[in-house]
């Protein structure tokens, strides 16, 4: 029954296809299902917080703060090893690596266990973001709509940004930082084929969030900047980019786990516990934090301060921007400490969240010295963009994302300025951003690398079966002989068992062609022994690394210890073109057909 349900539905696509619009119609799909996940998240979080919230307020000093992380942590730990059997796929870096190595199929019990186990975590006070797992959530839905409809790798991942676009802006009620988020992170390129349907999806994501969910992360709080405001905007800049290569060497630290002596069971418990002594000391830290950013916003700045031990000394201004400099350090590591005990959750929340304080530092700061007076809703807008550009290497998204959910679009300037500054300065120190950075430096994968177009070329496509065998034993003259028969320019040198045991090249030939004494040589005084041996099962993407890294353009492949053939460079190209013609040309929907 099912079955012949897929192959009803497939001829259908087939026929929408040809009219260029299926891709579209899978958008629409893949935006309202990632809106529906991110409206359930963000309702169900935000109630469990509510609830938490109230339960603390009626306690001396939030004291349930140092067991409610626990909890959450130690609840996801036992979700995610007997329900989901450790099978969860965190971070944004393993969609990327899918998207590289995997062809761009991502296992389905991602598409609801992110929703479960960062509910768990973050729900119950877990200082860390849910845009991580709402993205994780929205690209396995995209991956797996795509694999059900039996499209390209290339079209399964404009699914996946598709996905992931939609719970951005779902969750922020901002389109167009949905699609720069997947542009600039999940897929690297702006072309018409990726750009229209990562449109349509984040605007059914949102669609779907203000009809289910309408309540705002943020209010219009900006007003317009001022050129006497500008110094302190670069200052603020720099911050941001020192903040950023702070937070991506940290976050990443943490990440990988503490206690790792510890079975998972006592990492979750010692670290949750840990975790609630800081909250206690700095209650902000709960959960995402934006609730509090929301309240200094407003300019009630005094909220930060409510069920603090140290309370009753933050009156003094300068005790009180202590207090401000110090949250911004500390809150990514109680998100480094809640990943790295089992919880579930992302730095994209804690990132903003950082960012904030440090344009509340520079604001209040400045404004205590009577020298200028300084907004601080602009410089807290400010500072969320200037830490998500350099921490992400994503400008476009940190400057539209803040703009959209402030209003501050009055702001442009500055935010373009903050951004720049500390993209450039995180970008001076780290090459790449904190996902690719574990990608490129502890698995070999590579952003520039298109891995997806390479694992669609058979390898088998490109091998010149053609060749001419010479053997050790023979002459010179022999190989002379065959040299006015062929126009090959490359030779193996075989044994009796097919094996390879070297190659002759006909420019190292040429270089003696009139020196006598050559004619007296055999075949394997001559041969060279190749840089590199190619096997025939050898995935195409390690058999372009090899052609790069020994810098020739043709090496030997071999299939159970016997030579098969050649491979030529100009020839893995050549393919190489036309598998990434056919792919663009499948998944544009304005392309002729």
């Amino acid at each position: 029954m099912f079955k012949k349900l897929l192959l009803t539905i497939n001829k259908w696509r087939l026929q929408l296809n040809s009219q260029r619009n299926f891709l579209i119609f899978c958008s629409v799909i893949v935006g309202f299902i990632g809106g529906l996940a991110a409206v359930a998240l963000k309702y169900l979080v935000h109630f469990m917080e509510d609830v938490n919230r109230e339960i603390s307020s009626r306690l001396p000093y939030h004291f349930i703060y140092v067991f409610l992380p626990a909890l959450g942590i130690l609840l996801t730990v036992i979700y995610t090893h007997f329900i989901n059997r450790d099978k969860l796929q965190k971070g944004i870096g393993n969609i990327l690596a899918n998207i590289k190595r995997n062809g761009s199929n991502i296992a389905a019990n991602n598409m609801y266990a992110h929703l479960i186990s960062s509910s768990l975590t973050v729900g119950f006070g877990g200082s860390s973001g849910l845009e991580a797992p709402i993205v994780c959530t929205g690209a396995a839905i995209g991956s797996k709509t795509g694999g059900f409809f039996r499209l390209t790798s290339y079209e399964k991942t404009v699914l996946i940004g598709a996905g992931a676009s939609a719970g951005i802006a779902a969750v922020f009620n901002s389109p167009i930082a949905g699609v720069l988020f997947s542009l600039e992170l999940l897929i690297g390129e702006i072309t018409i084929p990726t750009f229209i349907p990562l449109l349509i999806a984040s605007a059914t994501g949102v669609v779907v969030s203000k009809v289910l969910y309408s309540r705002q992360l943020f209010h219009l709080v900006t007003d317009g900047w001022v050129m006497t405001a500008l110094p302190f905007y670069i200052l603020l800049a720099i911050l941001c980019g020192c903040m950023s290569v702070y937070i991506s060497t940290v976050a990443g630290k943490l990440e990988k786990g503490i206690f790792k002596n510890q079975n998972r069971y006592v990492r979750a418990i010692a670290g949750g516990l840990l975790l609630g002594v800081i909250i206690l000391v700095f209650p902000p830290l709960f959960g995402e934090g934006y609730h509090d950013v929301q309240q200094i916003l407003n300019g009630n700045i005094s909220v930060i301060t409510n069920g603090s031990l140290f309370a009753k000394w933050l009156n003094h201004p300068l005790a009180l921007l202590v207090f401000i400099a110090l949250l911004a350090f500390v809150k990514i590591i109680a998100t480094g400490i809640t990943i790295g005990s089992g919880g579930n959750g992302g730095t994209f929340a804690p990132t903003m969240f950082t960012g904030a304080f440090l344009g509340l530092f520079i604001a209040f700061g400045v404004n205590q010295t009577g020298i200028v007076h300084l907004n601080t809703s602009n410089f807290i807008a400010a500072g969320m963009a200037g830490a998500l550009s350099g921490v992400l290497h994503a400008p476009l998204t940190a400057i539209f994302l803040i703009a959209e959910i402030t209003g501050g679009y009055v702001l442009f300037i500055p935010l373009m300025i903050v951004s720049a500054i500390s993209y450039i300065i995180a970008r001076h120190f780290n090459q790449h951003n904190m996902y690719w950075h574990e990608l490129v430096h502890e698995r070999n994968i590579r952003p520039g690398q298109d891995d997806d177009t390479l694992h669609a070329i058979s390898l088998n496509s490109v091998i010149n079966r053609v060749f001419t065998p010479l053997y050790k034993e023979s002459s010179v003259k022999d190989l002379y002989k065959i040299l006015s028969q062929t126009q090959a320019n490359i030779f193996p040198v075989l044994n009796n068992d097919g094996a390879l045991l070297g190659v002759v090249l006909l420019d190292e030939v040429r270089k003696q062609l009139f020196d006598n004494a050559i004619m007296e040589k055999t075949v394997g005084e001559i041969m060279l022994t190749p840089p590199a041996v190619i096997s025939y099962g050898q995935p195409v993407t390690s058999v372009m690394d090899l052609f790069d890294k020994n810098d020739v353009w043709q090496l030997p492949v071999t299939q159970e210890g016997r030579f098969i053939g050649f491979i030529s460079k100009s020839a893995l190209l050549a393919k190489y073109r036309e598998v990434f013609i056919s792919q663009y040309t499948q998944a544009d929907p304005f392309a002729h057909h």
